[in-house]
């Protein structure tokens, strides 16, 4: 058995003729309107928008003569206005039915098509034909209403499912399409797409990496939190390897092409988003499931109980078609196509209200469910860039002197951690002033000459030539707590110590907290080295951890734990993190981190709060447990009054109870359908 692609319903792979490939691989699907979702997803989108301005009006009407407008003449309006919803707005529900018999099975399409059929058809022959049939009373606005707000769930998950399938194209908009191609001791500018493994290119400062490759001269320091997760920008040299897509940000560099195509980091992971998009089994929708026992069964109740009363009850043709059509119409599942609708519409609203946007109830379904959450370190549990943390003073300096020269040495810096110190500077109402003289030793720090001629250095021990005596143990504990630190000097002499970090959000540590109490396995798996990540770790309470994670190892770790039977939720923010969140049961993107991560996602948070991700998965579960119990009213009374609907209670009351089982059973069906929308709003209510 094949599974269809766009809503999960089981496909015979053997007889199936609804197929479409794509890029090698075959699909099937249950009926046509799943493959020309699949195929031309724009067309289908524009074609429920055209059903849904034409069903909403047309249903608002029929409600206005059913409940308001009592006229004489009201059924036979009421007859043209539901005709033309049951049959253009909701005829893809009959090709649905077609394509249903067609693979020998009974999906939601069946439902409706049966149960709006039968209550439009019941209500034009009474309106036709009032003789015909003993009670009297039209079920318009029950056809309309249930075509209308099924439309309506349908061109909500598929608007989601149209932004979400960006991801890839922002993955590949991340390649340059230009590259410097050196030639004869010229730069000549070729399309990404011309150049050869063993070109020699420059990269100039600000530029991103045309494609994998080897630097062969100069030195730079290179950002590559995109791709590696990695905080901080890494200096590299000569004999580095530097990955395509990344960003240069201070030296001009020239290497030598390795990779092209297909083999590039960065297309790997456009390779691994796509695998995982296309290989994750959507989960079988329960209105389906139930639809595919219940639709059989409710027909041939209808039927039997109808031959039955006529061929040995006596009764007469019009009651036992009156029979078959009350067990139709009590069955028709107004309240089941709200069931799920309902529920996701206050809690989507609800999400939103607190910063949570859900793409699709799949993914809150899936939600309720996850007992593992993996997260990443870099903008998703810190901030995504350094700030200053700590500032050591010596030889009788003082804090703001420190910070004073440090931003004047900085001045000219590009660097993130030379604006960090700027921006520091200003906060402590410091203005910076100019140096007059600059230096920029690559690796090391920055040299700075102020205009009173006081020399100023500021880097690492790189830069300065002696040891730092007792400042070393200090240096030492301050990097062996995840911190970049840098030293001050003045004339040759040191004069303080200023450590940067990629501080916590404000809220990391309740978000991790409430996460270990709700009794979820927490994993933290970075691109940042041990030292940071334990660092980290510790601070939050986090005791498994996995640096050094390329996007494949994390992708590599879910999928581990996947196997352990977990089912497990990713927070990312970067493009390294886009694999992950594809791959995971539920992917949760950081709304401030890149398109990428935001479209591989199931949900994003919008205030960037890790903590919102707690409650969105607590929502979940609030969410499925509605939709379980709208599921089961949607049933309840419907169930209860078929055996009546198929004459149970004949021998009481004779023929004559058909005179009000219409109207009983729309009650039941009004009554369903509030208790499913009374139940739903109670999730506006939903606190963690």
């Amino acid at each position: 058995m094949a599974t269809d692609p766009v809503c999960g319903m089981y496909v015979d792979d053997k007889t199936s003729e609804l197929t479409s490939e794509r890029e090698g691989k075959k699909y099937y699907f249950c009926s046509t309107n799943c493959r020309i979702q699949f195929e031309k997803p724009v067309m289908e989108l524009r074609a429920l928008k055209t059903a849904l301005l034409i069903s909403w009006p047309l249903t608002a009407m029929v409600a206005l003569f059913t409940y308001a407008l009592h006229l004489s003449y009201g059924y036979y309006i009421m007859l043209v206005l539901a005709s033309a919803v049951q049959f253009y707005a909701g005829g893809r529900f009959y090709y649905g039915v077609a394509d249903a018999i067609k693979n020998r099975s009974a999906n939601m399409d069946t439902l409706i098509a049966i149960g709006t059929t039968a209550a439009w058809g019941y209500s034009a022959v009474v309106t036709l034909f009032p003789s015909v049939f003993q009670a009297g009373g039209v079920y318009f606005d029950t056809s309309t209403i249930i075509i209308s707000l099924i439309l309506t769930g349908t061109y909500m998950q598929r608007l989601a499912e149209s932004r979400a399938s960006t991801a890839v194209s922002a993955l590949i908009a991340l390649q340059p399409k230009i590259a410097h191609v050196l030639k004869g001791g010229k730069a000549i500018d070729v399309p990404i797409e011309g150049i050869r493994i063993g070109d020699t290119l420059l990269v100039k400062p600000g530029e991103k990496i045309p494609t994998d490759s080897v630097i062969i001269g100069g030195e730079s320091s290179l950002d590559e939190s995109m791709i590696t997760g990695e905080s901080m920008p890494v200096t590299k040299r000569a004999g580095d390897n530097v990955i395509g897509g990344t960003i240069n940000s201070t030296g001009a560099l020239e290497v030598k092409v390795t990779k092209i195509g297909d083999d590039t980091a960065l297309s790997q992971i456009i390779k691994i988003v796509q695998d995982a998009a296309s290989s994750k089994v959507p989960i079988q929708r329960l209105a389906d499931k139930i639809a595919s026992y219940f639709v059989p069964i409710v027909i041939f109740i209808g039927i039997s109980s109808s031959l039955l009363w006529y061929l040995i009850g006596g009764v007469g043709l019009n009651v036992a078609v009156l029979i078959f059509v009350s067990v139709l119409i009590i069955a028709c599942p107004c309240a089941l196509g709200i069931a799920t609708p309902a529920a996701l519409l206050v809690s989507s609203g609800k999400a939103a209200g607190e910063g949570v946007l859900v793409k699709s109830g799949e993914s809150l379904q899936m939600a309720s469910r996850v007992n593992s959450v993996v997260l990443d370190k870099t903008g998703t549990l810190t901030k995504g860039k350094p700030e200053v943390t700590d500032i050591l003073t010596v030889s009788g300096y003082r804090e703001i002197d420190i910070l004073r020269y440090a931003a004047m040495a900085e001045m000219n810096s590009e660097h993130v951690i030379g604006k960090a110190i700027i921006e520091r500077t200003k906060k402590a109402g410091i203005k910076p002033r100019f140096p007059k003289k600059f230096t920029y030793k690559q690796g090391s720090g920055v040299i700075a000459v102020d205009n009173s001629g006081r020399r100023i250095a500021i880097g690492n021990r790189n830069l300065f030539d002696k040891r730092l005596g007792s400042l070393d143990k200090q240096i030492d504990r301050l990097e062996g707590e995840g911190k970049t630190t840098l030293i001050v000097g003045l004339d040759n002499k040191v004069i303080g110590l200023i450590a940067l970090a990629d501080v916590l959000k404000e809220d990391s540590k309740k978000a991790i907290k409430a996460l270990n109490e709700s009794g979820r396995s927490i994993w933290l798996i970075t691109g940042d080295n041990a030292m940071v990540a334990n660092a980290i770790a510790k601070q939050l309470g986090i005791k498994n951890v996995m640096a050094g994670a390329k996007p494949m190892d994390k992708m590599r770790k879910i999928t581990e734990l996947q196997k352990q039977g977990m089912v497990v939720a990713m927070i990312g923010d970067g493009v390294n993190d886009a694999p992950a969140l594809t791959k995971a049961d539920v992917g949760i993107a950081i709304g401030a981190g890149t398109d990428v991560a935001i479209q591989a996602g199931g949900i994003v948070l919008i205030k960037n709060s890790v903590y919102d991700a707690y409650f969105a998965l607590e929502l979940g579960k609030r969410t499925m447990a509605k939709i379980r119990q709208n599921l089961f009213w949607a049933f309840g009374y419907n169930v209860v009054l078929i055996p009546v609907a198929a004459g149970a209670l004949i021998p009481v009351f004779t023929v004559s109870i058909y005179d009000f089982l219409p109207m009983l059973a729309a009650v039941a069906m009004a009554f369903s359908s509030v208790t499913v929308v009374a139940n739903s709003l109670l999730l506006a209510r939903f606190k963690v």
